[in-house]
């Protein structure tokens, strides 16, 4: 049968296709529709941000510069943490001083919701400033050994902690858009491995909310301002230090044959323990053994009785760090052996569990969250996966104290991005954090650190 010179089979296929085919574009532009609303959401929430940044930038800056004029050395600082809870009690948080020493916590409840927990680090460097901006500090200060050194922010604490009165204005003023508890704090002697610890110890987990995330920021010198990082899983190693004593029986230099000589035990044992690291340890867990002094001996005749060495152990893995422990009080113990000694007179390895610090692990679920957050604010071009570090970082005592809590530690880029190119040129040098040179690319750096650290917080308050 024909109908207007067509098939009726041919009309009725075309009716089914027009169906299909609205259907699919009815469907088409409700996605269209979510994705339009949806972006100017997540957006307009950057928007928004940006705007409460550009309206405090001007006394953010300031209060970098007033941190960065007047630095204080580890468990010196009483002048920095009573500024800091200034600036966050008068936006409202209830603050707590004194906590481990001089450590801050300042807690703002805003209804039901996750608590979260952000650490700014806040001590300074005992050393002179080169940088020779016009707010570089001229600031002395006695060491805890009685000596008098200048002191310098040159890791990046004051722009921490002018980062984090940043965020605390960003969620004061988006408040309307979150629920949950903030506890901001400022902590001590990170530069010491002290700071993390003695606020734990004075209650830091009992006496204010249990936080259900923690975060923490850090100025990166190998990075652009204007770009973030971190890696997920460990981060930052777990570094213990200590000293090995090595004891012998001295003698006349001329006469090694009725001695022990301990310098040449000493000189075994190094080659000993580094070759543990290339043949004991797998080459794709991170290990490292440094042995960074040597003290034994008065004359180059005389054979001492004891030596000391100096060591540091950086690790990643706590499984990896009790066996490299193991191992080196085995081959002390195997050294004394050898030479005929006592069981009190073998080496011996003492660690100093003060100045220990644990790995920081950034928890990878909490990894992907917050990286999809950095990525939809500053761009997929603008965040890495960046590669573990060696050195310690004391967030990680937080980690350490509370393994069931997922925490994150990320790095903004603070260098210049032309300084970058022409250093990666080979056409100049980029000054390192703990540098005499070293100064963040301010306004780009601060600005980044306010944005990040704010949307991450109010995505994972919303859980989005």
């Amino acid at each position: 049968m024909f109908v207007n010179g067509m098939p009726e089979k041919a009309i009725l296929i075309n009716w089914n296709e027009y169906n299909h085919i609205k259907k699919y574009m009815k469907n088409f532009i409700s996605v269209l529709i979510f994705l339009f609303v949806f972006s100017n959401i997540v957006f307009g929430q950057s928007d928004v941000i940006n705007n409460v940044i550009n309206d405090h930038f001007e006394s953010l800056e300031e209060l970098y510069k007033h941190f960065h004029a007047n630095p204080e050395l580890s468990l010196q600082e009483e002048n920095t943490s009573r500024r800091l809870a200034e600036e966050l009690r008068q936006l409202g948080f209830s603050v707590t001083e004194q906590v481990g020493g001089h450590g801050i916590v300042a807690v703002y409840e805003n209804g039901d919701g996750p608590v979260i927990l952000v650490r700014s680090d806040m001590d300074a460097l005992p050393m002179r400033e080169e940088t020779g901006v016009p707010f570089a500090s001229t600031a002395t200060a006695i060491t805890v050994e009685g000596e008098e050194t200048y002191v310098m922010h040159a890791c990046g604490h004051d722009l921490h902690m002018a980062a984090m009165v940043g965020t605390a204005n960003v969620m004061l003023q988006k408040k309307d858009q979150w629920n949950g508890t903030l506890v901001f704090i400022g902590q001590p002697a990170e530069e010491l491995f002290l700071g993390a610890r003695a606020m734990i110890r004075d209650g830091l987990f009992e006496r204010f909310p249990l936080p259900d995330y923690m975060l923490a920021l850090h100025v990166d010198s190998a990075m652009p301002s204007g770009q973030v990082g971190f890696s997920s899983g460990y981060a930052y190693a777990n570094v213990d230090m200590g000293e090995i004593v090595v004891r012998g029986r001295g003698g006349h230099g001329a006469y090694p044959n009725y001695t022990v000589d301990p310098v040449v035990m000493a000189s075994r044992i190094v080659l000993d323990l580094h070759t543990m690291i290339s043949r004991e340890i797998s080459a794709t867990d991170p290990a490292n053994i440094s042995i960074g002094s040597i003290r034994g001996g008065s004359s180059a005749n005389i054979i001492p009785n004891e030596v000391r060495m100096e060591i540091a152990l950086n690790v990643h893995n706590e499984n990896t760090r009790e066996r490299l422990i193991r191992r080196i009080e085995e081959k002390l113990k195997a050294a004394g052996i050898a030479e005929g000694l006592s069981e009190e007179e073998w080496p011996q390895l003492i660690l100093n569990d003060e100045t220990r610090v644990a790995s920081v692990y950034n928890d990878p679920e909490m990894g992907e969250r917050v990286r999809n957050t950095f990525q939809r604010v500053l761009g997929p071009e603008n965040v890495h996966e960046t590669l573990p570090f060696m050195y310690g970082e004391d967030f990680g005592e937080y980690n350490h104290a509370m393994p069931d809590i997922p925490g994150l530690l990320f790095g903004v880029g603070s260098i210049p991005p032309d300084d970058m190119k022409a250093a990666e040129a080979g056409l100049k040098e980029i000054p390192t954090t703990h540098s005499p040179l070293y100064l963040p690319d301010l306004e780009p750096t601060l600005r980044t650190g306010i944005l990040t650290m704010s949307s991450a917080i109010i995505d994972l308050m919303s859980g989005n």
